[in-house]
């Protein structure tokens, strides 16, 4: 076994990152290799989670964040309906919903009419537009506010490095999420 010594140039470091999240990505969407559309919005645990719900949640949130790099945290909008607070929203006693909440209930499931292919196809454009945001982005350190949410600290800030391994992170959690769904479903391993 040769050793090899950890990236030392800007570049390097971006290319590590960006293969740790291909790497992620593939574990996550391998695990509908041979599915139908049918089976990728199957509930096959307690949960409500499905693999085609997992992926499109990893999209969108992909998407997010990548839009936080290239635009700040006006890419990541969380305002409410006027009258609605964030403790009725947390209580479930709200009398509307914000469209941002909705669109992430939604990302998790397959909603009628979308296919296997379609799904993966957006995570395909979601990657690559993921891949020539970071390639133009001059300064991984470079940071933006984070937008006003009751998760986030008042005054945080977060660097485009940062950011990249948050997406890896959560792609690679929901890629072992999709492991056990998929197991589950019809006792294919992804690997």
């Amino acid at each position: 076994m040769t050793a090899t010594t950890p990236s030392s140039t800007p570049d390097a470091e971006r290319a590590d990152l960006l293969a740790a999240l291909a790497t992620a990505r593939s574990a996550l969407t391998t695990t509908t290799r041979g599915l139908s559309d049918e089976q990728l919005g199957e509930h096959p645990t307690v949960s409500t989670l499905c693999l085609g719900g997992l992926i499109k949640h990893v999209a969108s949130m992909e998407e997010a964040w990548m839009r936080f790099v290239a635009e700040g945290p006006s890419a990541m909008r969380f305002d409410l309906p006027d009258g609605v607070t964030w403790a009725e929203l947390a209580a479930g006693t709200a009398r509307e919903f914000p469209q941002w909440m909705i669109d992430h209930q939604n990302d998790f499931r397959t909603l009628p009419g979308e296919t296997l292919t379609g799904i993966l196809e957006r995570y395909e454009q979601v990657a690559a537009r993921s891949e020539e945001i970071i390639a133009s982005v001059p300064d991984l350190s470079a940071t933006h506010p984070l937008p006003q949410a009751p998760w986030n600290d008042p005054g945080a800030d977060r660097s485009v490095r940062r950011v990249l391994m948050h997406v890896i992170a959560e792609t690679a959690q929901h890629a072992g999420h999709a492991d056990i769904l998929r197991e589950t479903l019809d006792g294919q391993k992804s690997t």
